[in-house]
């Protein structure tokens, strides 16, 4: 097992930056180790998968009201909450596909300015001091003996400006149905275009009424939504900077 060990960066000890300097390359090289072995060659796609078996997927729980049970009426064509005579195609078992449709568009504007001054002045004289203010050397002046003058100011302005803007579609697969009848769903893209993966994942709770006709959803309509768009690739990595370079400026004090 091999174990790495820090040496304190002192003026007394001439290994400190000869050592940070390996352990940067140790890490890195343990980072490109897939690297290397795959030079010359596409991004690999990931393999289709059970949402629900990868690690770390916890089932939703949420506050649910009480569950309402179908009733049917004699001689009567239609169900208490259906929607239509005919099946339903749209999305509504474990399983079942929706197409979600991303649109993010974001802007932000923000602009504060603080501004603050603040003067004080005390003065402090004494005419008669007992008869000594005649022996003072040098000779004072009683009216004045102390004065004090204080004078502080602050001044602060920060602007945020921000535009975002995401439209696309992604498939998303009904991983749990909730006893209030709610979906949740999750989803996951990945496009490689030359030596660049790019991945949008989706994921939420939707409710079965705001999926309409054509089995689509907007990504308004989604509650506790996740949604991230990413890369991975040749050119992901090179807009990062270096492992060893993340480490000094973690390590670095200065």
């Amino acid at each position: 097992m091999l174990q790495l060990r820090t040496v304190p960066m002192t003026r007394t000890n001439p290994f400190a930056i000869p050592a940070a300097l390996s352990l940067s390359l140790l890490l890195g090289a343990c980072g490109a180790a897939d690297r290397l072995a795959n030079v010359g060659q596409a991004p690999a796609l990931s393999p289709i998968e059970d949402p629900t078996a990868t690690k770390g997927y916890k089932p939703v729980q949420m506050p649910m009201p009480a569950v309402e049970h179908a009733s049917y009426a004699p001689n009567s064509l239609w169900r208490t909450g259906s929607r239509a005579f005919f099946k339903d195609q749209r999305a509504r078992l474990v399983g079942d596909l929706v197409t979600v449709k991303v649109k993010v568009t974001d802007r932000a504007q923000l602009d504060n300015t603080t501004k603050r001054s603040r003067k004080n002045g005390e003065e402090f004289g004494a005419e008669n001091v007992f008869g000594l203010e005649t022996k003072w050397k040098p000779k004072a002046d009683p009216s004045s003996l102390l004065k004090l003058d204080s004078d502080a100011s602050s001044e602060g302005s920060g602007s945020v400006r921000r535009a975002e803007q995401l439209a696309t579609n992604v498939a998303a697969v009904v991983t749990q149905t909730l006893p209030n009848g709610n979906l949740v769903i999750e989803g996951k893209q990945e496009i490689r275009v030359n030596f660049e993966v790019r991945e949008l994942i989706v994921a939420g709770v939707i409710r079965p009424e705001d999926i309409e006709s054509d089995n689509t959803i907007e990504s308004t309509k989604i509650a506790q939504a996740r949604i991230a768009y990413g890369g991975r690739g040749q050119i992901t990595d090179v807009q990062q900077p270096r492992y060893g370079q993340q480490v000094m400026d973690i390590l670095l004090p200065f």
